[in-house]
């Protein structure tokens, strides 16, 4: 497999970085944490573990801070960069107002912090506040909001604008991430999780009738390298996804070909009300290609294949699931 470069290595002529990242042992934040010590920065990484895994930080060697941003902390240093990634994520958690409390103060003391230290923020956004409005889906498009989750999002975004003529502060809105170190999640975990670990335990995977639904899955490596970015990038709000579109079944058929099986998708009823469940989602990436001179790297096939080896070489079977995911 030929190797890529997902975002630019610190050169002898750039800033060396003092870097906080929050969930930093969550999915998407692990994997931004580790990538960001590689290229030779300084990083502070801090999780109130309720979603994230001390297991991802294995190889970091970076600062590691148990704290829920959600509520008053403090942490020594003085930091160039933030990059939130904390956040309660399921849009199906269950208690509509703590992850709205949650989410929003931690937001907001994180906005305090930057605004103390004049730090750079980069937060992570979703594209989940797009609903099922028109695909390939605009960051100038009407939100519509089919979850507690999204309004959330929104209300953040709404905050980010307020405040983007006076500080450095990007919104990144996440399409469907999938890759290394998100099992901990657990039902919130990607599509392509939960059908990997089906399709390897030899079961036919699964598939909500009559699998034509779509997503733009982005692999992770892809979201890192566009949340770096941001970092140099013009404050405003940004789509990351692939600009994409796969049917279930056409991933489906993927994750069969890449693990070597004979197996097809079996269908059923859909267990959510449909109002409150995206049926498309597909990136307009034409405004991060310009702002942030980013596009994603890898096809899907190329990201399921290293997803796949990853987690062979990392995560013994058993701590795996095979269920569905819950967005």
């Amino acid at each position: 497999m030929r190797l890529k470069l997902t975002a630019f290595i610190l050169s002898p002529t750039m800033k060396r970085l003092k870097c906080l990242v929050t969930g930093g042992a969550g999915f998407i934040g692990s994997n931004l944490a580790l990538e960001l010590e590689a290229q030779g920065h300084e990083i502070t990484a801090i999780d109130n573990l309720f979603t994230g895994a001390k297991e991802n930080l294995k190889s970091f060697k970076g600062k590691f801070l148990e704290i829920d941003v959600s509520h008053p902390f403090t942490v020594d240093g003085k930091f160039d960069v933030i990059f939130h990634e904390s956040a309660i994520t399921n849009p199906r958690f269950g208690d509509d107002t703590e992850m709205m409390r949650s989410n929003l103060e931690g937001f907001k003391n994180i906005i305090g912090l930057s605004k103390t230290q004049s730090a750079k923020l980069v937060y992570a956004s979703t594209a989940n506040l797009y609903g099922n409005g028109p695909t390939p889906m605009k960051e100038s498009q009407a939100p519509q909001i089919i979850s507690v989750y999204g309004e959330s999002k929104l209300e953040m975004d709404k905050m980010a604008l307020k405040l983007q003529n006076k500080m450095h502060i990007v919104g990144l809105r996440y399409f469907n991430v999938f890759g290394p170190r998100e099992q901990a999640k657990g039902k919130a975990a990607s599509m392509i999780f939960h059908l990997m670990n089906q399709i390897k335990a030899g079961q036919n995977p699964r598939l909500f009738k009559h699998g034509e639904q779509k997503r733009d899955h982005i692999y992770v490596k892809d979201v890192i390298a566009a949340t770096i970015k941001a970092a140099y990038s013009p404050s405003g709000i940004y789509n990351v996804g692939s600009g994409v579109a796969t049917s279930f079944n056409e991933l489906a058929d993927v994750l069969i070909k890449v693990l070597g099986k004979h197996l097809q998708p079996e269908y059923f009823e859909m267990p959510y009300d449909p109002k409150t469940y995206q049926i498309n989602t597909q990136a307009d990436t034409s405004l991060v290609q310009e702002k942030l001179k980013w596009r994603a790297n890898f096809t899907l096939e190329e990201g399921i294949r290293e997803t796949v080896e990853w987690y062979a070489g990392h995560v013994p079977a058993a701590h795996l699931s095979g269920g569905f995911p819950s967005n």
